[in-house]
């Protein structure tokens, strides 16, 4: 038993997880609706990613503030928010080109689905909710801008008193680094445990997954599906690879090394549980501890563009299937609508139907569309994520390049 334990450890993390997948689906096709027994201990996994993730982000963040002066954070906060428009930009117009092209939607109707259109929150909504009332809050409700926001003035606070004159102020500065440092070292311990049980969790989420929607569902979107698929190989061949190449980031190495986050992203659909993952993947792969740190966390809820490549399809494949006619300025508007709200969508599963629903109410289109396009998005939200994962590695290894370079 001890031998088998050993080689199931010393297995490839990749492979545990492919192999996992593939068990899982083929459960779902055999079992069918009763596959769905095994989903919860696919819950299981997420809940247990999640656990870790919300603490190593407050804490990796804090830690990566903690390490630069005020200018290095804006001026590295600057070169991210461009890298995000460059490439969320990029995804929604390789989403809306391929659609023109293939036209996906042709000869599809609406199912008989109701969905409740979802409502839009206004500008002071979106800034008290950085700002949250307490601490607490802010990490009962899992609310991840208020969480960063909490990172990044504790992360000034604990600078400022490292490097104070004040002698005892200087002394519970260094205190308070190694304790934060500490509790970040006792997650990404945690996290190696819960890695173990993860192609467990794997195999029933793609069982029950796959087992309740049946292969009928996945035919009738097969064209939507496949356009979705063929645009993130084209962002990733040439957008994501063009951003390494011109940063002189070897890229065969780079996509070899940080292999683990984006099929763990992949499996999981979840970018926000994947980044304990993808903040080691990216330091394996040479981004520096204090980029990574302060990168992939801010990524992991600003940049989708996985969602907004999504968003691109989706809406020619609506007009499609309401024989709307599109015109260049709704085209012009679908760009820059696509970029502001993928920019900001949550890094959990499905949260990119709720973005869905409130841009198809824009454009005075039928919301039973979501309902329809819920019949793949699990198979979506898989690709959709582990591309939202890679651009934030990207972007990361990109920034830490430039500062590099800067500093020499």
């Amino acid at each position: 038993m001890m031998n088998i334990w050993k080689k199931y450890k010393s297995t490839s993390f990749v492979l545990k997880m492919s192999v996992a997948f593939l068990l899982g689906i083929l459960f779902g096709i055999i079992f069918r609706q009763q596959a769905s027994i095994v989903a919860p201990l696919g819950t299981l996994l997420i809940h247990l990613l999640s656990l870790v993730a919300i603490p190593v982000i407050f804490l990796t963040v804090v830690l990566a503030v903690n390490k630069m002066n005020i200018t290095k954070l804006g001026r590295m906060g600057g070169k991210l928010i461009l890298y995000y428009v460059a490439t969320t930009a990029a995804a929604v117009l390789i989403g809306l080109g391929l659609a023109l092209w293939i036209n996906p939607g042709e000869n599809l109707s609406l199912p008989n689905v109701q969905v409740d259109k979802p409502t839009t929150p206004s500008f002071s909504d979106i800034l008290l909710q950085i700002v949250p009332k307490n601490i607490f809050a802010a990490f009962t409700a899992g609310d991840l801008m208020a969480i960063l926001f909490l990172a990044i003035i504790i992360g000034v606070a604990i600078s400022s008193m490292r490097f104070s004159t004040d002698k005892k102020m200087k002394e519970y500065g260094t205190m308070l680094d190694t304790f934060f440092t500490a509790l970040n070292e006792m997650f990404y311990k945690i996290l190696q445990g819960v890695l173990l049980y993860a192609p467990i969790g794997i195999f029933a989420i793609s069982a029950s997954a796959f087992g309740g929607q049946g292969w009928s569902t996945i035919q009738s979107l097969f064209k939507f599906t496949a356009v979705f698929y063929i645009g993130i190989l084209l962002l990733w061949v040439f957008v994501y690879t063009a951003f390494l190449k011109l940063s002189g980031t070897p890229i065969l190495s780079f996509f070899k090394e940080t292999k683990e986050a984006y099929t763990t992203a992949f499996f999981t659909s979840s970018s926000i549980a994947s980044l304990p993952i993808a903040i080691q993947s990216a330091k394996k792969a040479g981004v520096s501890e204090t980029t990574a740190n302060f990168a992939l966390p801010l990524g992991a809820v600003f940049n989708s563009d996985g969602g907004a490549l999504r968003m691109g399809v989706s809406l020619v494949f609506a007009a499609n299937i309401t024989n709307l006619a599109l015109s260049p300025t709704d085209f012009l508007i679908i760009i820059l609508i696509g970029t502001l709200l993928s920019i900001g969508t949550a890094g959990v599963p499905a949260a990119g139907l709720v973005t869905l629903s409130a841009v198809l109410s824009m454009f005075g289109l039928p919301l039973e569309i979501v309902a329809l396009i819920a019949g793949v998005d699990a198979i979506i939200g898989m690709a959709g994520t582990a591309s939202n994962v890679i651009g934030d590695i990207v972007g990361a290894a990109v920034v830490d390049k430039s500062e590099k370079k800067r500093a020499a």
